[in-house]
């Protein structure tokens, strides 16, 4: 019975050390890739990428034309001439609240929705402004 237990109570805590690596192993492989894009950017952040109702922790970038955000499992661009409207919001696009800042891009029909941090919400303000897309001057074709 004692055996038992050892090895049940063994087994918790191997399981609870291997989350607790893979956390923060994925911390400094995020932290890697900020370092990384420094060097290319303007600015570089910590946010999260929210994909339904996924929060996927990403490197979010902006260089001279394109915005990146990527983690280990992902890497993704998209260029700033393809993006039709930025805005800075309270709560995430389906009304959930979030700690920091919602960066939103729409870009032909598309939603692209990062939480920035509060500290670093004024610097992506300030390097990416929110605007809109002028509908008056769309004309169908």
């Amino acid at each position: 019975m004692t055996l038992t237990v050892v090895t049940i109570v063994g087994l918790v805590v191997l399981a609870a050390l291997a989350i607790l690596f893979v956390r923060v192993r994925s911390k400094d492989m995020l932290d890697e890739l900020m370092v990384k894009r420094r060097a290319s950017a303007r600015l570089v952040s910590r946010a999260k990428f929210i994909e339904g109702i996924e929060d996927i922790p990403v490197a979010l970038s902006l260089s001279g034309d394109t915005i990146v955000y990527e983690n280990p499992d992902l890497e993704a661009t998209l260029e700033l001439r393809n993006v039709d409207e930025v805005e800075y919001d309270d709560e995430t696009a389906t009304g959930r609240s979030i700690d920091g800042k919602a960066l939103r891009l729409r870009s032909h029909g598309h939603t692209f929705e990062f939480v920035v941090d509060p500290q670093t919400v004024l610097q992506w303000q300030a390097a990416l402004p929110a605007r809109r897309l002028d509908r008056g001057t769309a004309q169908a074709v």
